[in-house]
């Protein structure tokens, strides 16, 4: 008897099943698979000797010539790659000095050479900032190489200074240019203000946690409602008078809410008229905190142009306060489910740095 193939058998029994189940039954056919199953193979290991050579660059970036000199598809010599300068992984300065100037003002010497900006020009502080000056000093001080000095996060003083700088420049000259961008950049931040961003209201008929003592502990929304309130009274009876200042999200929405015209007229015009020092730390401070209304109060209860408004005797906006209405809800989030190690905890410190640098620059020498 000739035997079938796999494929034929199981069309054929396919067929069967079919015609038995044909008066009104129901019937599922399915076609049988065989395949044979395979063992994978471990093919022995041949390669024998030191690791490969490390790659060469590609032709179209160079080829070396009998010079061995690098150069170009056209024979021109190759530009070669720079490598980090030694002079850069040691001070080039032994002592770091304070001078004031016959005018008042003050720099900071690296041995007899002041420190200059990045657009070259010498870094200048008021002469009513004597602890700002020393406060960069300081910063240059502390460092090992002079590699620290290109990064910003190391000089947060000497590059805060150093914007102010460049504002009062343009300013002498008659121009606007970097007051324009930090007033389009603080209206933007305005539209999604951090102190203002409340969570929308617990649905009434979801269940309420309570503490021991049968208490119901503050909720996210009135934590922020609390923090955002008090700020919120300080700017609209002391800085902007008669202001409205209206929260972002509604209580049952996500979508933001614009402020009213005047509002942001009134704000545009008081930040663009802000004194250089006072309109640089007003920029780090939005960024870092990613609140226009938390860096303004920051810089009017510190800075020396608003004496006026500041309160004597009764406790200051500091930086404890303003780190916290900034990360109200990162602290939140943290104390239910814990911080994550490097992380939380150095964009804390991060924060507190930067709204420090806002203080120390913004702050004059106090009267008696």
């Amino acid at each position: 008897m000739p035997t079938l193939p796999r494929a034929a058998f199981s069309v054929l029994s396919c067929r069967l099943i079919s015609a038995v189940g044909q008066r009104g039954a129901t019937t599922s056919c399915r076609t049988f698979h065989a395949i044979s199953q395979k063992a994978a193979v471990a093919h022995p290991i041949t390669a024998h000797g030191p690791p490969p050579k490390a790659p060469s660059p590609a032709p179209e970036f160079g080829r070396p010539t009998e010079e061995g000199k690098d150069v170009n598809d056209a024979g021109k010599p190759q530009a070669q790659v720079s490598k980090p300068s030694p002079t850069l992984e040691k001070r080039f300065w032994k002592n770091v000095d304070v001078r004031k100037k016959p005018d008042g003002e003050y720099q900071v010497l690296l041995d007899t050479r002041p420190i200059r900006t990045p657009t070259k020009d010498i870094l200048s502080v008021p002469s009513t900032k004597p602890h700002l000056a020393h406060a960069i000093a300081l910063e240059w001080d502390v460092m090992t190489s002079a590699r620290q000095a290109l990064k910003n996060h190391l000089i947060p003083l000497t590059s805060l200074t150093a914007r102010a700088g460049d504002i009062a420049q343009e300013d002498s000259r008659g121009e606007t240019t970097t007051r324009d961008q930090i007033v389009k950049l603080a209206m933007r931040y305005l539209d999604t203000d951090t102190l203002l961003c409340w969570v929308p209201e617990r649905n009434p008929y979801a269940g309420e946690e309570s503490q021991e003592n049968g208490e119901r502990p503050e909720s996210l929304r009135e934590a922020q409602m609390r923090v955002a309130k008090d700020i919120i009274a300080f700017l609209g009876t002391k800085v902007w008078p008669g202001v409205d200042i209206v929260p972002i999200l509604d209580a049952d929405s996500i979508l933001p809410v614009s402020q009213p015209r005047a509002t942001k007229d009134i704000i545009k015009q008081w930040v663009s008229s802000l004194q250089p020092h006072d309109l640089a730390a007003l920029e780090r401070g939005i960024v870092a905190s990613k609140s226009l209304l938390v860096a303004v109060r920051l810089v009017v209860e510190w800075s020396e142009n608003f004496r006026h408004l500041q309160r004597s005797g009764q406790k200051k906006f500091g930086i404890k306060e303003a780190a916290e209405a900034s990360s109200l809800e990162v602290r939140w989030q943290t104390d239910m489910w814990g911080e994550v190690e490097d992380t939380h905890d150095v964009d804390k410190e991060d924060l507190r740095r930067q709204l420090g640098s806002v203080i120390v620059v913004v702050s004059g020498e106090t009267r008696e």
